[in-house]
């Protein structure tokens, strides 16, 4: 059937009226939490030390190097040197630069593709008994046609597929931004961990020094006839132990160290940090309130963006049901010679309308449909597990905060009290009023209130950073912070 002029212009007008309807649902972002409102305030906070306040972090402002808050240059080296050259972040760099252009694909397919093709040909014919073609009988052709085609946005199938790329582009986008934490949050705990066993091992070579005086002291008194043997023995033995804690440090430094240097993208081999003071700085975390959380952690953002990728995922699916146009429109000239190609009494044009509807599969559509949806209520439930889990992160970090500042206090007069008990007793026994086995238990005593407090000064520090990557970086500056 040869469609008029009239009514060919009439279909293309109702094409573009039609373009971009919508068949998807429209997208609003989900409850947060499967049930009830979010929170005012988060219980921890309310149990912390006065001083404490909220904090008005944005999401939409840089987070800022979140590290130096810890006041230690060398920590503060590394961690540019993980945003340059961890391997986890450039993988996670290149993915967000595929998503973007995937993106970029999708928006080329809202306008037409221009074509220009031309080709040219020589055939002949031979003679009955098999000579060669002759000149005379050979022809040429020559062809040179630009084209134009399209497909009308009638239903929105295209943009609802750009509005889900953009939405995964924008996930991808959260999703570098969380393992850029994760890295740097890694790196720190490691640091801080590497600084942890250097302090140990000093402490422990001290304590290596005293238990070898000791033993020198119960080595004289038993060549005396003051002490027993086994006061001999005890204090080779307790060197011993201390010498074997000592190697058991080297080791988990050396480890530390290694995955340190993968962190910074080095090779294990190459790298070395060298022992130096720990400098124990605990900043001040502000906390926020529970509705900036959710604008400000990477995950929480990544998931939303998945679920706005699986609503247009539904639309994209609907569309089957309806059917597809396509415009194509074609000016070319096809002739014997090439000086006539671009001749316009040659030329010649043509413009075409195509329609396809599927008729019958068997359910398929329907499936699909399906299969959508149930997706999108799968990413709505992760989405707000997430959310879940984030305020779980935050709640525990505060707990911790309180804990160990309280824990520090406590450890801090355990280890002076052990240190006085363990000179006294070690006075006592050179008097000879004391067993060597109290002196044991006082040396082991004191070694461990020194370590516990060392332990928590360490955990302190690993609190703080996991506490900021549950708030999901850093803050503004200025801003209202807690009590140190």
């Amino acid at each position: 059937m040869q469609i008029s002029t009239p009514l060919r212009l009439t279909i293309l007008a109702m094409a573009l009226g039609l373009g971009g309807c919508a068949i998807g649902p429209v997208y609003e972002r989900p409850a947060a939490l499967p049930a009830g409102p979010l929170p005012e305030s988060y219980k921890g906070a309310n149990a912390l030390l006065p001083g404490w306040a909220p904090a008005t972090p944005a999401d939409a402002l840089d987070r800022g190097p979140w590290w130096m808050l810890f006041e230690d240059p060398e920590l503060d080296r590394l961690s540019r040197q993980v945003e340059a050259a961890n391997q986890n972040i450039a993988v996670a760099v290149a993915n967000y630069a595929q998503a973007r252009a995937i993106v970029a694909q999708q928006r080329a397919s809202l306008f037409p593709v221009v074509s220009l093709s031309a080709a040219g040909d020589r055939a002949g014919g031979g003679n009955s008994s098999g000579a060669s073609t002759t000149n005379r009988s050979a022809t040429s052709a020559y062809r040179l046609q630009i084209g134009a085609s399209w497909e009308p946005d009638v239903f929105g199938r295209l943009r609802t597929a750009v509005n889900a790329a953009e939405a995964s582009a924008q996930a991808s986008a959260a999703d570098l931004a969380s393992v850029r934490l994760a890295a740097l949050g890694e790196l720190a705990i490691n640091y801080f961990s590497l600084r942890q066993t250097d302090a140990q091992a000093e402490m422990l070579a001290a304590t290596i020094d005293g238990y070898e005086r000791v033993l020198q002291i119960t080595s004289n008194r038993f060549e005396a006839g003051v002490s027993a043997r086994s006061d001999v023995l005890q204090a080779q033995t307790q060197l011993a132990t201390a010498r074997s804690d000592a190697l058991s440090l080297e080791r988990s430094r050396a480890e530390l160290e290694h995955a340190i240097a993968v962190l910074v993208g080095q090779s294990p081999s190459s790298f070395a940090l060298a022992p130096a003071p720990w400098h124990v700085s605990v900043p001040d975390v502000p906390i926020g309130v529970p509705s900036t959380l959710l604008q400000r952690r990477p995950d929480i953002a990544a998931a939303e963006r998945d679920v706005a990728v699986a609503n247009a995922d539904i639309g994209i699916a609907r569309s089957a049901y309806f059917p597809t146009f396509g415009l194509s429109a074609a000016y070319g000239n096809n002739t014997s010679r090439v000086g006539d190609l671009f001749s316009l009494s040659n030329a010649a044009w043509s413009f075409g309308l195509s329609a396809a509807q599927t008729l019958f599969n068997a359910g398929a559509t329907r499936a699909s449909v399906e299969g959508a949806e149930a997706r999108h209520r799968a990413t709505v439930a992760n989405y707000r597990q997430v959310v879940l889990t984030a305020f779980a992160d935050v709640e525990n970090g505060l707990a911790a905060t309180r804990v160990l500042d309280q824990q520090q206090q406590l450890r801090v007069e355990a280890a002076e009290a052990a240190g006085l008990v363990e000179e006294q007793i070690l006075n006592r026994y050179k008097s000879g009023q004391v067993s060597y086995t109290e002196v044991v238990q006082a040396q082991v005593t004191a070694l461990n209130a020194r370590r516990q407090l060392v332990q928590v000064q360490a955990d302190r520090q690993t609190a703080a950073v996991a506490l900021i990557q549950a708030l999901g970086g850093g803050w503004v500056e200025g801003a209202p912070v807690g009590v140190n």
